[in-house]
């Protein structure tokens, strides 16, 4: 047990002077390094390495046998006043660590011939096609060579691309990028442009430069590895949704995201007019930078211009300008005064674009449609209109309060209302149609129209005159005299007076007399004409669809029937209409056949018996009726009718009545 305590203290003892011997031990620095950060610079700094920890170590600095000790940092500034600048020098430098000394290397060098840059910093870029352009700022008014690592930041594991590339100095202040995405220029700055890389893509960037204006310069130190996203190529996408709020807008703007290629992306909306405080100056742009795709503003009911661009690293995207009109006014009326300015008020004038007096051809076609940009007062024409607003700040919103139409200045018109002239002229009245007169030329709000007529035919006669709305571009004048010639005139007329005036001439018709008799006339031939057509087409209806007669079958009673069976005897014409097979009719003299009164009233009461059969003028037998004789038609023989078909169609004619007697062939 002793024994192994005492060789527990030897080894803790042991291990104790071999821990304090190494820390004693002294690390040689590296040989240092001397020299100015640019060539008019007049201080040198000296810089060296040292791998020790040791927080005690303090460094002597020799330039040949000259020396500056008790250095307790890895660098220091010399005035180049106590140095050899322009023949050779030996330097080194010098380490202490408690008891212990060593030294670094010599160095023989000649200070006037070192530069050494800073590493660049400050860092932008931007994209032309497929180039890519990094500026930063330059060290001295020179140009100086670059060396340029690069790689997509995709691929991470790819190597590094190296580029020697002398840089483009940049002497002059002037903007990188275009005016609606401003970035201060660098006076004076470094540029260089890398060419056949892909837009699309994001890479990894990094950069040292040296001087070229010394024989003995220095690499910098590498910058800080820099993220270049993708060109930014399209404007964003911008959808607008407003709603229209008791004085106010509420305008509600949403927009695609950009790719992902475009890295870290904000936009920046600008307007002219801020929502928060109600700022209406000219060209008061106020700069939102918003990381999301969306924002929600209240504008006035004047007019309200709004851009929004996406920007990173690389630069910006081109604007997206979105249009907000002016909310339509109707019936805008002259402003009699405006409001005293205060800090809660704002003020705007908007130049307005009246169409084309040409054009317009109806009061329905006049808007006033004003300016995107507010005009300040100063600003304002004599004898000109302008858009007035005034806003009122209603708890952070802008509330428009007042429209009206000013005037800094007016006058009369100075030219009479275009294309004035007179339609559809009648006995006692006609049309007149005007267009509306240029706003540069009624130099103040027309109140009316002056509307005057005198007949020229008559000197006796006055001139009427009447006013009419300035809003009307057409009117109907009446109660004229027939055939008689009038001079009519207008002219526009402002608060300040009467303006030129436009005539024209109109003729009215003579009254005409309509004649009773032709009116009479003309209604005997209308009911003529009428009559005769009704005629013709009840002929041609009767032609084309005859009548069906009726029959009329006459009233015996009993005892005259029985009477005249003796006594009269009705006569019957036989009619053969059917032709014989050989192409020869019955024969015309076909002898009367003389039937009884009584056989056929017999039949009629019967009706059980078929038609008579007319062969020969024979009969059926019936009770009361004659012995059967047959009759032959001109001397022939029954034999002849059996030669005809087998049956003969003849009609009977009695009293009026049609039948169908068929004869049977026997």
């Amino acid at each position: 047990m002793l024994t192994f305590w005492i060789s527990l203290h030897g080894y803790i003892i042991f291990m104790f002077l071999t821990t304090a011997s190494k820390g004693s031990t002294c690390e040689a620095p590296s040989s240092p390094e001397c020299f100015r950060r640019n060539a008019s610079e007049t201080v040198y700094t000296c810089e060296w390495s040292t791998s020790t920890t040791n927080s005690n170590v303090t460094f002597d600095l020799y330039f040949n046998k000259k020396k500056f000790g008790s250095i307790k940092a890895t660098s220091w500034p010399i005035p180049d006043e106590l140095l050899i600048k322009n023949r050779p020098v030996n330097i080194s430098v010098e380490a202490h660590v408690d008891n212990l000394s060593c030294m670094s290397p010599w160095r023989t060098v000649e200070l006037g011939n070192i530069v050494k840059y800073d590493a660049p910093h400050s860092i932008s870029m931007s994209w032309s096609k497929n180039d890519l352009v990094l500026m930063w700022s330059a060290a001295e008014t020179s140009p100086s060579l670059a060396e340029v690592w690069f790689r997509r930041h995709e691929h991470p594991s790819e190597s590094w691309e190296k580029r020697l590339i002398n840089t483009t100095l940049l002497t002059a202040r002037k903007k990188i990028s275009t005016s609606w995405c401003p970035k201060k220029g660098l006076t004076p700055g470094n540029q260089v442009t890398i060419g056949n890389l892909t837009k699309h893509s994001i890479y990894q960037v990094q950069i040292r430069h040296r001087s070229n204006l010394v024989k003995s310069p220095l690499w910098s130190k590498w910058s800080p590895v820099v993220i270049v996203p993708a060109e930014l190529e399209y404007k964003p996408q911008v959808n607008v949704t407003t709603k229209l709020l008791k004085g106010s807008r509420e305008v509600t703007l949403t927009w695609k995201p950009m790719p992902h290629t475009a890295a870290e992306v904000t936009y920046r909306l600008e307007y002219t007019l801020s929502s928060l405080r109600c700022s209406c100056p000219r060209a008061a742009w106020r700069r939102h930078p918003i990381t999301t795709n969306n924002y929600k503003m209240f504008v006035p009911y004047s007019a309200v211009k709004i851009s929004v661009t996406a920007r990173n690293a690389a630069g910006c995207s081109p604007p997206a300008i979105v249009q907000v009109p002016a909310v339509p006014i109707v019936n805008l009326k002259m402003c009699d005064k405006t409001s005293k300015h205060t800090k809660k008020m704002c003020k705007q004038w908007y130049e307005f674009q009246e169409p084309d007096s040409e054009n317009v051809t109806s009061a329905s076609e006049r808007k006033l449609e004003p300016n995107m940009e507010p005009l300040r007062r100063t600003h304002l024409q004599a004898y000109f209109g302008y858009m007035y607003y005034e806003h009122m700040c209603d708890g952070g919103r802008p509330r428009t309060v007042k429209t009206c139409l000013f005037y800094k200045k007016e006058g009369a018109p100075q030219r009479e209302p275009p294309d004035f002239s007179a339609l559809s002229e009648t006995h006692n009245s006609t049309t007149l149609s005007w267009k509306v007169i240029p706003s540069v030329d009624r130099r103040g709000f027309l109140t009316h129209y002056r509307l005057c007529s005198v007949e020229i035919s008559s000197a006796d006669q006055p001139t009427e005159c009447r006013n009419i709305s300035a809003s009307l571009t057409k009117y109907h004048l009446e109660n004229l005299t027939p055939g008689a010639k009038y001079s009519i005139s207008l002219a526009g007329v402002t608060q300040v007076g009467e303006g030129p005036k436009a005539t024209v001439t109109v003729n009215t018709w003579q009254e005409k007399h309509v004649n009773v008799w032709w009116s009479f006339g003309l209604l005997f031939v209308f009911f003529f004409i009428t009559t005769t057509c009704t005629i013709i087409l009840k002929r041609i209806r009767n032609k084309v669809f005859p009548p069906v007669p009726t029959p009329v079958i006459p009233d015996f009673s009993s005892s005259q029937l029985e009477g005249q069976m003796q006594e009269e005897k009705e006569e019957v014409h036989d009619l053969m209409l059917q032709l014989h097979p050989e192409g020869k009719s019955a024969p015309d003299n076909a002898e009367e056949t003389t039937v009884s009164q009584h056989e056929w009233s017999h039949k009629e009461v019967e009706n059980d018996s078929d038609d008579s059969r007319t062969s020969g003028g024979s009969s059926d037998e019936s009770p009361g009726s004659t012995d059967d004789a047959p009759i032959n038609s001109g001397g022939e023989e029954i034999t002849d009718l059996e030669q005809l078909d087998n049956e003969i169609a003849i009609l009977i004619y009695r009293n009026g009545l049609v039948f169908d007697v068929k004869t049977d062939s026997p």
